[in-house]
């Protein structure tokens, strides 16, 4: 069953990415990121707005759209994200393209042998706690 839903809704995002519309899903214009450098075992939360690249490391995050599950459905947030390696060349390599969730990261992972990144929420503001910001580059 929960397969099934996660399919369905999968379904449902891919068409709102391509200019359709997803039934009760609200697009909030900032996405919480959690970013893990597995070489020092660090985490970070970090504020990702719209199509604004941000850093982390050696990569170049960009989230294009951002879903929250209305509140009467099972809490889901989902984005979809671009991230890019960038060398100390500046020049960039796709590393990952396409959707995250927050409640089944594992589903479509970034494969790298030294960073992870998740979705945590899609918001309207960022929390009151202290974040790494789009103008700090973490890592």
């Amino acid at each position: 069953m929960r397969r099934s839903l996660l399919l369905a809704a999968v379904g449902a995002l891919a068409a709102a990415a391509a200019g359709g519309s997803v039934a009760g899903a609200a697009e909030r214009p900032l996405a919480l990121l959690q970013a893990l450098d597995k070489v020092v075992a660090r985490t970070s939360t970090l504020e990702a707005p719209l199509d604004v690249p941000i850093r982390f490391g050696t990569l170049r995050i960009v989230v294009r759209v951002c879903h929250e599950a209305p509140p009467e459905e099972p809490p889901e947030n989902a984005a979809f994200l671009e991230i890019d390696e960038v060398d100390h060349e500046g020049r960039a390599t796709r590393r990952y393209t396409g959707w995250m969730f927050s409640s089944t990261p594992g589903l479509a992972a970034l494969e790298h042998p030294v960073y992870d990144i998740g979705v945590l929420a899609c918001t309207e503001s960022p929390p009151a706690s202290e974040t790494a910001s789009s103008e700090k580059p973490a890592g």
